[in-house]
């Protein structure tokens, strides 16, 4: 396969550095935010962002850990044993009447995202649901649009995007693998 590498670490860090500002921007500070991000790779992302609304407000917004598994409605294809691997949702505040900003690497059909929104409705009653994704490679199957788009890739559907972050592959780069 042919590996293309769309963004390398300092357009990462430029392009969380304006969803960050545009997060802040959009709701008046920081103040009454949580940033949560959706396993595996949205969790890095979530403290970068985390980190960069410190810089700009001078305010740390809490972060919470969100595992979707069991809100997946593809979880029986997905598993070759039918038993999923869960891992640890962790959102230690309350979200009530919060703005809540769901955070990933890639947004691509959608089903993720619905299935974030479910796990957080389960959890607490925010005010709004915001979205920001790395990358929006298009192929929606759900009617969800991020509110902070990092790049917008369109690719076909053999096209795989691959994100990897220094905190779980030691590299900061964005490809994109074609025939």
């Amino acid at each position: 396969m042919e590996k293309t590498v769309v963004l390398d670490q300092p357009a990462i860090n430029r392009a969380l550095t304006r969803i960050a500002h545009e997060i802040v921007e959009k709701n008046k500070g920081g103040e009454n935010l949580v940033l949560i991000g959706i396993k595996t790779r949205g969790v890095p992302i979530t403290k970068r962002l985390q980190d960069k609304i410190k810089q700009i407000e001078n305010v740390t917004v809490p972060i919470g850990e969100l595992d979707i598994t069991l809100y997946r409605d593809d979880l029986q294809k997905n598993t070759p044993t039918n038993e999923p691997e869960v891992k640890d949702t962790n959102i230690d505040v309350d979200l009530t009447n919060k703005n809540i900003i769901l955070i990933d690497d890639v947004l691509f059909t959608g089903r993720t995202v619905r299935a974030a929104m479910d796990a957080v409705m389960d959890i607490g009653r925010p005010s709004q649901i915001q979205l920001a994704v790395l990358i929006d490679r298009g192929h929606r199957e759900l009617p969800i649009r991020a509110d902070y788009v990092g790049k917008n890739i369109p690719t076909s559907d053999e096209e795989v995007i691959v994100v990897q972050l220094d905190e779980t592959d030691q590299l900061d780069q964005v490809s994109i693998y074609g025939k």
